[in-house]
């Protein structure tokens, strides 16, 4: 059976308001070399054991594509595990 693993993350170009907040926090707690902190979301799904790696990955690009990122502020990394 095919996992999915899908990290969604929003694009460098744009503002992570809640990945600011979380650099000024560790900072105030003194990790100050905590730099470009970035919060996204973490996707897992499994497939039939009838899918291949190739149509996993395509299927799950589709899922991304439609309705898992938003392709005008995220980005999204597909991992797919046999």
């Amino acid at each position: 059976m095919p996992k999915i693993t899908i990290h969604v993350t929003p694009k460098q170009t744009i503002l992570d308001a809640q990945g600011r907040t979380v650099q000024d926090a560790l900072h105030s707690l003194g990790f100050v070399g905590a730099d470009n902190v970035r919060i996204g979301r973490h996707i897992e799904l499994n497939l039939p054991d009838t899918v291949d790696a190739a149509t996993a990955t395509s299927q799950a690009k589709a899922m991304c594509d439609k309705l898992l990122a938003n392709p005008v502020t995220e980005d999204y990394r597909v991992e797919v595990q046999s």
